[in-house]
């Protein structure tokens, strides 16, 4: 039969190619159509029939049908159904009965359907076919929504008197359209247009969405998407509600190299009447030549409360940073221009940082005399406070020279050995501050040794064992602690910086004296799938470092126990916890996390104790619950929920909840927001959020693993 149907298809080929002068200058712009069938015969009249299993081509098109006449003469196809077009893949047509030209792009099609991306459907009594690029149907239903055979209507569709599909411009036009919900009226449009579904990006309305905040009441955001070209676009949304008119705005470009996007929005509202009001956030990134990248991110807004008002986030500072980078195998360079804006109401702006130069440079060498790998570091840093009152408005700029060398041995025992010694030449220059010098330098040089063993051993039953003493033996000497601290104020004491020399966070102040540490890695791994991991730790000291907070863990000749663990089982359950332990049996910091993931539930938590230390400013302790959890309950229902609770003040600081319902052709959420913190300028408020999406009419088209059943109620 395979054998057969290639005969007929060579034969069809043929006929097709011996039509007279007028037909074959049609198919120099269109290749000719190619028939195969399981029967094909000529008429008297010299038509060409075929029946059964017919299949015709031409170019991307593909036609299935139970009959197809070809009049040569005319160049005519009578199809008859049941009958399928495919054209590249993305649209498919429908119909019972057609007449069509020989190349397939003009006719006559009745009974017809239009399927895009087998997803968006359009049903129509008539369907005529012009030029191979226009489609008109009649009297048509349109929607992306499961149409039962029962006769029950879709969720939701378009009625129209008449559409019309470009397939050049991807745009489907309707005349005298109306929306149906559950074929019962809602809106009537005298005309309509919509992105053909297989289309990126076209220049029309986006999702609409219902806002209704306490302070801003209830208003509508309408987004306006302009496709401005291939690599461009804006997009406007006008927020309206009784108290606000805001106009939102977002503009993204692509070029050969890199990328900008730039969000903002413009505001006049009753919570400060008569004010101009708004923010501007923009980002980009660009590739360079030889390897460099340069990126921005910039951030202002015009007062403290806008972005919490407006929903856009809770920062408290806003940085914005521009940078000039390159990493390489050996060497890396990193150029950077930091402004902070600080939305606090507890903290002076005039006292704050608020211009930042940073830049630092390191290569690494690998010297056959010496071995090992030597490490070369430059780096600048430096801040200007816009205050110029002694001590408060102090301005520092600091400059960093540093070698190191590294070297390792692995012995026959399987013991690891590994040496590290360096220098680090400081020097700083002050200004607004009479307590400090003008300059100061300062020349720290360091060395330490440690040593690792690592064992390995299996227990049964496929489960490893992995136990790693650890102990290094540390000096450094340092010249000069007559100079301000201002970067190294936050300190954290956790299992990165266990064997570092210099446990400041900057290196505007480094440890001094010798020290001994002393840590155990311990690791638990089964076939099963599931790991569990500890780690403890400690560091002792000849003399106390007094520029070390309570807190961290790190003051006095001897720190706090570091206790760190993580479980990970193979369904998707994870804990991680970490705490530091005072030799009085106290934490100082503890913090848990923990999560599970499954097909239909993700949760994940954490608690954070931290405790009372003025000198970084908190003068009662820290104990706070996050929580962040969805869950899909039912096929197409699923539910989230965001808590944010002070144990230690007995309040929640935060609360969300979301409510989400998807099918194949429409996407429901609603969600409730509530935050309890208030200060000078931003007050507790409640925010209520709706949206409504009709899928299908976008790239992503619709949710097909939530398809609605058919079946009919038991």
């Amino acid at each position: 039969m395979i054998r057969h149907r290639w005969q007929i298809a060579v034969l069809s080929a043929l006929w097709l190619l011996t039509a007279p002068m007028a037909h074959t200058q049609t198919a120099d712009a269109d290749p000719p159509a190619m028939l195969v069938a399981d029967r094909m015969f000529v008429t008297a009249d010299r038509k060409l029939v075929a029946e059964g299993h017919v299949e015709a081509f031409q170019g991307d098109i593909r036609m299935q049908a139970s009959r197809v006449t070809f009049d040569r003469e005319t160049g005519q196809l009578v199809v008859e159904g049941p009958i399928r077009i495919d054209q590249g893949g993305n649209v498919t047509v429908l119909a019972s009965h057609a007449e069509l030209d020989s190349g397939l792009q003009n006719g006559l099609l009745t009974g017809a359907r239009m399927v895009f991306d087998r997803h968006v459907q359009l049903a129509a009594l008539q369907m005529n076919r012009a030029s191979g690029r226009y489609t008109q149907m009649y009297k048509t239903a349109v929607t992306s929504c499961r149409v039962c055979e029962d006769g029950r209507p879709p969720l939701w569709q378009i009625r129209a008197r008449k559409v019309t599909h470009d397939q050049q411009e991807q745009q489907i036009y309707f005349e005298g359209a109306q929306l149906r919900i559950l074929d019962v009226p809602m809106f009537y449009l005298p005309a309509l247009r919509l992105p053909d579904p297989n289309l990126k990006r076209a220049t029309g309305f986006l999702i609409p969405s219902v806002r209704s905040t306490s302070q801003l009441g209830i208003g509508v955001k309408v987004p306006y998407f302009f496709r401005i070209g291939d690599s461009k676009d804006l997009t406007l949304t006008p927020y309206l509600s009784s108290k606000t008119t805001t106009l939102g705005y977002r503009y993204r470009q692509a070029f050969r190299r890199g990328t900008i996007e730039i969000n903002g929005a413009h505001t006049r509202d009753d919570l400060f009447p008569g004010e101009d009001r708004g923010y501007l956030f923009a980002q980009g990134l660009f590739n360079l030549r030889d390897g460099y990248r340069l990126s921005f991110d910039i951030k202002t807004t015009s007062d403290n409360a806008y972005l919490v008002d407006y929903g856009i986030g809770n920062d408290d500072r806003l940085k914005s940073e521009i940078s000039l980078s390159r990493y390489r195998r050996d060497s890396a360079v990193n150029a950077r221009l930091i402004h902070f804006k600080s939305l606090r109401d507890s903290e002076d702006p005039s006292t704050v940082p608020s211009r930042v130069a940073d830049f630092t440079y390191e290569r690494r060498f690998h010297p056959g005399g010496i071995g090992g790998e030597v490490r070369l570091g430059v780096s600048g840093f430096g801040f200007v406070r816009p205050s110029d009152v002694n001590v408060d408005g102090r301005d520092v700029a600091h400059g960093t020279v540093d070698l190191e060398w590294r070297r390792r041995w692995l012995l026959a025992n399987g013991l690891i050995v590994d040496w590290t010694s360096g220098v680090a030449a400081d020097e700083f220059f002050i200004r607004d501050d009479d307590t400090y010098p003008a300059s100061a330098g300062v020349v720290t040089p360091r060395a330490a040794l440690t040593f690792r063993y690592p064992m390995a051993r299996a227990v049964g039953g496929g489960v490893t064992e992995y136990l790693e003493p650890i102990l290094q033996a540390g000096w450094t000497s340092v010249s000069n602690r007559n100079v301000p601290l201002d970067e190294g104020t936050f300190q954290e004491f956790d299992q990165g910086n266990l064997l570092s020399l210099s446990r400041f966070p900057a290196a505007d102040r480094r440890e001094n004296g010798a020290t001994v540490v002393y840590g155990l890695n311990w690791a638990r791994h089964a076939q099963a799938g599931w790991k569990a991991a500890a780690t403890i730790g400690q560091v002792f000291r000849s003399e106390a470092q007094p520029d070390f907070t309570w807190t961290s863990g790190l003051n006095g000749t001897s720190s706090d126990i570091l206790l760190a663990g993580q479980f990970v089982s193979s369904d998707g359950l994870s804990l991680t916890a970490r705490g530091l332990l005072s030799g009085s049996l106290d934490f100082s910091m503890a913090e848990l996390r923990g999560g599970w993931n499954s097909h239909a539930l993700s949760v994940a938590g954490t608690y954070v104790w931290l405790g009372r230390d003025p000198v970084v400013g908190r003068t009662t302790p820290v104990s706070e619950i996050w929580f962040d959890g969805d869950y899909d309950f039912l096929p197409n229902w699923s539910a989230g929920a965001r808590l944010r609770y002070d144990t230690e003040g007995t309040q929640p600081i935060y609360a969300g909840f979301n409510l989400a319902y998807e099918n194949e052709c429409v996407t429901v959420d609603l969600s409730i927001n509530r935050r309890y913190t208030s200060s000078t300028s931003v007050e507790p408020s409640t925010s209520f959020g709706l949206s409504v999406a009709l899928s299908g009419f976008s790239v992503k088209g619709g949710a097909q693993n939530y398809r609605r059943t058919c079946s009919s109620p038991s």
